[in-house]
């Protein structure tokens, strides 16, 4: 076995191994196109006993972060004795004003209670006691290392690595609520209930099932979860809790849908309301007189942080927003560091700006391949087609919902905008670049991370759960693969 020190940490592996695999079990770096060699985003500082840079890691990174021992984790073999480190990244999270004013009514938990939304990107926590909100923690979600999206990693699941990823987003999710009990002053093992809400894949991967039903067709999931199960059962150590996985609506469309449809229908009922949870998997909720109707569209991880050069999370030396100025662009760049990447947020701001001064044109097509938007932070035209596709896929999938339904756009009443990442957009750059349709402001809401909020409901009246079981048994759930206007709608949607 051969020593490898990871950010001061010492693991022990095979001659040969992949370092990502190592860096898999250490946790902290990401990999989103799931160790493929693609991104270049694994990037390391590694010295020591480690083979020689190939083709692939000589292309992606320059000659100065070779000489400098950089390396891509994905790319690089063990060898003997070696040390490696890279910089952890902390995640910019949702304000907590929000969940201030909830209060239990006939809680669910017997002292204290957390609420949970495992996300494809990031995981989120509150706790609660009988007087109310105490604490709110967030992290990564460390599945990343398996790919960005929920397909990569089912394609790792089926390659035989179920139990990895199992294991994977166990830890991750153990060390959250240790931190989300230290921020309350308690020990985990004092939360009684939890509240565990996420997308039907994360869900299946969280209990260690086999997702091959969600990946081939007809697309029928063989569980949908809506079940107590104890912590012991979940594989959570040191945790005496009970946990309530609210249903899943279907294949395509997760928990995470049914608590948010929860939050917002709770805080203000009515029917014409569109609900969009702008993220990887473009979930979005239509309300009519008739029913429910929801579908997922495969927007991908572009305003996640993942899939462009120079892409990131929110976190510090993100640029987070962008305008236009006499002197060119002007960015706001999270901590008021130095910029080193763009986030989703400065992603819609950049495009809408270049746009504006016409270095990019509607078609998509960059004037110089690549714009400077702060520092050495650009956007490249792959990036560009990127954001197109995205961008494309939420649209057209609102129009799509709204054509099925035989509604215009301005019977429309209201369009919720959900998600971490809708929390920070600024919503006319989002409607120019034509990732929301053209709307009133004044009907548009951002309600930050709803699955999180009806999550947290739950925990905090039990009554609320034959509710949830009820919104997830009437939603229908639209295919939109084989949809004409929707392929349509998509092909048009490319434009800017």
């Amino acid at each position: 076995m051969e020593k490898v020190t990871v950010n001061g940490r010492i693991f022990q592996t095979e001659k040969g191994t992949v370092l990502a695999d190592v860096l898999r079990e250490a946790g902290g770096l990401k990999m989103p196109c799931a160790g493929k060699g693609i991104c270049g985003k694994c990037r390391v500082r590694a010295s020591g006993l480690l083979s020689e840079p190939d083709e692939t890691e000589i292309k992606k990174l320059t000659r100065a972060e070779r000489e400098n021992g950089i390396r891509l984790a994905c790319r690089t073999r063990v060898l003997g004795e070696c040390e490696v480190s890279f910089e952890e990244e902390a995640t910019r999270q949702t304000p907590e004003e929000a969940f201030l004013g909830l209060q239990p009514v006939r809680p669910l938990f017997e002292g204290l209670g957390a609420a949970v939304d495992i996300g494809t990107t990031t995981l989120a926590a509150v706790l609660f006691d009988k007087n109310g909100f105490r604490a709110r923690a967030g992290a990564d979600n460390p599945q990343s290392v398996f790919g960005a999206d929920v397909i990569s990693r089912m394609e790792k699941s089926m390659a035989g690595e179920r139990e990895a990823l199992a294991l994977c987003i166990k830890s991750g999710l153990t060390s959250l609520l240790e931190e989300l009990a230290n921020k309350g002053g308690c020990s985990p093992a004092d939360i009684d209930t939890l509240v565990l809400t996420g997308n039907t894949a994360m869900l299946y991967f969280f209990t260690g099932r086999d997702p091959s039903a969600l990946s081939h067709a007809p697309f029928a999931a063989d569980w949908l979860a809506g079940e107590w199960l104890t912590a012991e059962q979940l594989g959570l150590p040191g945790l005496q809790a009970r946990a309530w996985l609210p249903p899943c609506v279907s294949a395509f469309v997760g928990a995470d849908i049914t608590t948010a449809m929860l939050s917002v229908r709770t805080e203000k009922p009515g029917n014409d309301r569109l609900l969009v949870d702008i993220g990887t998997n473009g979930e979005i909720v239509l309300w009519r007189q008739e029913g429910i109707f929801c579908c997922s569209t495969a927007a991908g991880p572009a305003f996640e942080g993942a899939g462009l050069k120079m892409g990131m999370q929110g976190t510090d030396g993100a640029v987070a927003h962008v305008r236009v100025t006499e002197n060119g662009l002007a960015a706001e760049v999270i901590g008021d560091k130095e910029p080193i990447g763009i986030c989703g947020s400065g992603v819609i701001d950049a495009v809408s700006c270049l746009l504006q001064t016409e270095e990019l044109d509607e078609t998509g097509y960059l004037e110089d391949e690549e714009a400077v938007i702060a520092g050495e932070v650009r956007l490249f035209q792959e990036d560009i087609r990127k954001v197109q596709l995205a961008k494309s896929a939420i649209c057209a999938g609102i129009k799509t919902m709204l054509h099925r339904a035989g509604m215009q756009l301005p019977e429309l009443q209201e369009l919720l905008v959900a998600g971490g990442f809708g929390s920070f957009i600024h919503l006319e750059n989002a409607i120019a670049i034509g990732l929301l349709p053209e709307v009133e402001l004044g009907k548009i809401t951002v309600t930050g991370n709803a699955a999180l909020m009806g999550a947290a409901m739950l925990l905090l009246d039990k009554e609320k759960l034959p509710e949830a079981e009820r919104l997830a048994a009437a939603a229908q759930t639209v295919d939109l693969a084989s949809d004409a206007f929707f392929k349509e709608c998509y092909m048009e949607g490319m434009l800017f």
